[in-house]
């Protein structure tokens, strides 16, 4: 339908689909097949597409293609279901870009550093697996309800690491003393990385088809070193092991807040591992949507912030004139609820005690959240006798992180007019509830989640984190099936072989699979250029075409203090152009220059074959963004040096066009790069004037182009001054 054609009469379109297909007469019934029928509006959209879906003859089609607005009108046809949907949403596809170009990460090793695995997964089947590379140097350890039989051509070493956390009493009760993973954490990110292929999956019913990693042809490895809980020192241990084994990509969804790098256990050995060549992939954490309040802000590792994705648990409701909408539900069970009686009655409406609610038993209630809190009024009405609810709420918090015990829907309040009108003005008003429904396209997204962590980095400031975003909430992967999946009413525990569930620590496997899968296509490169190329052609667009948004500040627009450089693009990434590289001697030039005491560097680096007073002492890093961190300081200018690798077919030029921070001005040295040769470096320096910038925190960005617009090659600019 064409929506500028709608009549101002109607409110919504909903409603004006609605009075479109009511006012469809049937002139000969005899014509149609079942003897009651009568037009019926199915679901209305607005989002994928502008229209909606009914049942209708042949004949009331033709008249209302006759309707003002009417643009065309397809027959329904049957979907061939494909899942966990976040490869799609990430726009990796069999017929072209990142996946085929890296045989699906045929080869390529990923480390997990985690909770364990559990192996009788189908994850982790071996079905098209070939042999395991001849220079991994890993095991398969025997413990506790693991043996090395379990390993195999996916699974290809398991190992645990427990001292730690005995001595200083951090284990806890049911964890155990092998690979197993009886939390599900480990289970849930190693298979987002590189699960095999597995048909038939679903999280009681929703996301229902075929699961499968971000790089399906990787192999796993798996270092547990926590339970519930874990120690540093077996954090340390485990990623030593994986760096001797011969990984080539490390994961790990854990962070230890507030310690600086040389005491952080996950920092030093990231700095080996980036020595040795193997990327390291973390998650910002959290405690989101504070200001420094991110982990793993480490400029040597990637640091990887969450985002929503554009699908969403849903059930029908369908009220008793037959009108329809979708609402949020996450309800675990495929309940019969059919024609159930409707209670319109505000003094339930706040929905805040069991008891009050024992006059709506065997009805289904409507329960307002301006009256009260969402989550606790879903507790209530679970813990009471009501058949369902219908939840009005628009706390997009909650859908991201939140479950449903009872069967109910929520239902944002901009769509419960007609809801409202049909409850207060029938007598005895009935709804039908129907679950497990998925819609895909829902817009915005993506949305930084409200829960990711923001930057500065507390710990290091002067490097801009986190450095990207990922797909992070209601991820679809599998789970143990000894730890709880969902609750059922409120004394019943449910488990499931695949989860959804949220944050960070699923946001960071994403990034590590896409690492995967360019290490399987440049296996030359160094983990600081895989780390450029994610970087530098992320998207700052959802799926409305707009910038994208900020779950945690009211969906105003996302800056890069949230986001980084915005939105993982795994098929951009391929191909980036130019690349900013870094290696050891550059982030230890960084850390003389942030004064970081010879102890200290030691610690971190191993080495003492360094030199701090003779060193090339730099504030800047050859780092993808650009970060001016401004501490009790009266200068008004910063300095940025950076230097280039093109990475293209061959000669090309390059040109820059800033987005200069409000308040600041800025100059780019050369403003041209003309390369005549692949891998060719080249240098520019930025000049940056703060003297009219009275904000505290101020944004911009810096694009190279090339010719042709082929290649862009993107980094935000953060001024941030501490007053």
């Amino acid at each position: 339908m064409d929506k500028s054609a709608m009549p101002k009469a109607f409110a919504t379109h909903h409603d004006w689909y609605s009075a479109t297909v009511d006012s469809i007469e049937v002139t000969d019934a005899s014509n149609t097949e079942t003897p009651n029928y009568k037009p019926k509006l199915l679901y209305s959209y607005n989002n994928a597409i502008h229209g909606f879906s009914a049942v209708l003859s042949f004949e009331e089609l033709q008249k209302l293609q006759k309707y003002p607005g009417f643009v065309s009108a397809y027959l329904d046809k049957t979907v061939k279901l494909d899942t966990t949907h976040t490869f799609e949403f990430l726009s990796l596809n069999t017929e072209s870009g990142l996946w085929p170009a890296s045989n699906y990460g045929k080869d390529v090793i990923v480390g997990m550093i985690d909770s364990g695995v559990w192996p009788e997964s189908k994850s982790f089947n071996d079905d098209g697996m070939t042999d395991v590379p001849t220079r991994w140097k890993g095991i398969c350890q025997v413990g506790d309800n693991f043996n090395s039989s379990m390993c195999n051509r996916k699974l290809i070493g398991a190992r645990y690491f427990t001292k730690g956390a005995k001595a200083t009493n951090h284990n806890a009760i049911g964890d155990l003393d092998s690979p197993r993973d009886t939390f599900g954490h480990g289970t849930h990110t190693s298979s987002t990385v590189a699960g095999n292929y597995v048909e038939g999956v679903s999280f009681f019913g929703y996301a229902k088809g075929t699961a499968r990693g971000i790089a399906p042809r990787a192999r796993v490895a798996m270092y547990k070193v926590a339970g519930t809980v874990g120690a540093s020192s077996d954090i340390l241990a485990g990623m030593d092991q994986a760096i001797a084994d011969g990984v080539d990509v490390i994961s790990i969804s854990m962070g230890i807040n507030f310690v600086p790098l040389y005491e952080d256990p996950i920092a030093i050995a990231a700095f080996a591992a980036m020595e040795k060549g193997v990327f390291v992939s973390s998650s910002a954490g959290n405690d989101g949507p504070y200001p420094m309040s991110l982990h793993n802000g480490t400029p040597w590792l990637l640091t990887v912030g969450a985002g929503t994705i554009d699908r969403q648990f849903s059930a029908i409701l369908t009220l008793g004139n037959g009108m329809s909408t979708t609402g949020w539900s996450a309800f675990p069970a495929n309940a019969l609820l059919v024609d159930v009686p409707l209670v319109y009655n505000e003094t339930f409406m706040a929905c805040d005690s069991s008891e009050l609610l024992l006059e709506a038993s065997d009805k289904i209630v409507i329960c307002d959240d301006k009256f009260g809190n969402l989550e606790s009024q879903i507790h209530q009405v679970t813990l009471s006798k009501v058949a369902g609810a219908i939840f009005i709420s628009n706390n997009s918090r909650y859908l991201e992180v939140g479950g449903l015990p009872c069967p109910g829907l929520v239902i944002n309040p901009i769509n419960t007019r007609l809801l409202i009108y049909y409850a207060k003005s029938n007598t005895n008003p009935t709804v039908t509830m129907k679950f497990q429904h998925d819609l895909l396209g829902v817009q915005p997204a993506p949305a930084v989640a409200f829960y990711s962590s923001r930057g500065p980095s507390p710990t290091y400031p002067a490097i801009l984190k986190p450095d990207l975003m990922a797909p992070g909430s209601k991820v679809l992967a599998a789970w143990v099936p000894t730890s709880p999946a969902a609750e059922l009413g409120s004394n019943l525990v449910l488990s499931s072989d695949y989860i959804a569930i949220s944050g960070t620590s699923m946001a960071c496997p994403h990034a590590a699979g896409v690492a995967a899968l360019l290490k399987g296509v440049h296996p030359d490169w160094s983990p600081a250029a895989i780390r450029s190329a994610m970087m530098t052609t992320a998207s700052q667009v959802d799926n409305s075409y707009s910038f994208i948004r900020d779950n945690g500040a009211n969906l105003t627009y996302a800056t890069p203090l949230a986001m980084g450089a915005g939105q993982i693009d795994p098929n951009k990434a391929l191909d980036p152009g130019l690349i900013y590289d870094t290696n050891a001697k550059d982030y230890i030039n960084h850390l003389c220059f942030m004064n970081f005491t010879r102890e200290q560097i030691l610690t971190i680096t191993r080495t003492s074959s360094f030199n701090c007073s003779t060193a090339t002492s730099s504030s800047d890093l050859n780092y993808p963004s650009f970060m001016a961190f401004l501490n009790n300081t009266s200068s008004t200018t910063h300095e940025f040096s950076r230097t280039v690798t093109n990475v293209g077919d061959g000669a090309s030029t390059y040109k820059v066009t800033l987005t200069v921070p409000p308040g600041t001005s800025i100059s780019v040295t050369p403003d041209t790069l003309a390369f005549s040769e692949k891998n060719e470096k080249l240098s520019f320096s930025v000049s940056m004037d703060i003297q009219q910038m009275n904000a505290t925190i101020s944004y911009g960005s810096m694009v190279w182009e090339d010719d042709g617009a082929k290649h862009t090659v993107r980094s935000p600019i953060v001024v941030y001054r501490v007053v």
